[in-house]
């Protein structure tokens, strides 16, 4: 999968998540990578609405910046998660296209969880109708 991913602080858990990405097989193309959070936000939220990437994954310290930031783009769903399993639904629920995160209370092992599941779930085609109202 392409994978456009943007933060707006590169840490440890910044640079263990996009070596994991690369790791597992997936297209991993750093769009913002220690530049304001609006800025990190929308190149993240360009990439995925031009196509460029399939998702996107983004985050700042409260992970509330840059996901207000991708939201302002046509096209893009951007979710604010904490979990694995809030990941899943906003997929499943909201046909979510970027992740966003914070960098503030985050672990590996908890981004980790949450990036597989954001990744591994698809949208359930029920519910594209409820968003397709949203546009």
């Amino acid at each position: 999968m392409r994978i456009a991913f943007g933060t707006d602080e590169t840490t440890d858990l910044t640079r263990s998540l996009c070596a994991t990405l690369a790791g597992q097989g997936h297209q991993v193309a750093v769009v913002a990578d220690g530049e304001p959070w609006p800025d990190t936000g929308r190149r993240v939220a360009e990439a995925v609405a031009s196509g460029a990437a399939d998702r996107g994954v983004v985050c700042c310290w409260t992970g509330t910046g840059v996901s207000i930031a991708a939201n302002k783009v046509d096209g893009v769903r951007a979710a604010l998660c904490t979990d694995a399993a809030t990941a899943a639904g906003a997929r499943r629920w909201n046909d979510a296209n970027v992740l966003a995160f914070g960098l503030r209370l985050s672990t590996v092992a908890v981004v980790e969880e949450m990036v597989a599941a954001f990744l591994d779930t698809n949208a359930d085609p029920d519910e594209r109708d409820e968003i397709a109202k949203l546009s």
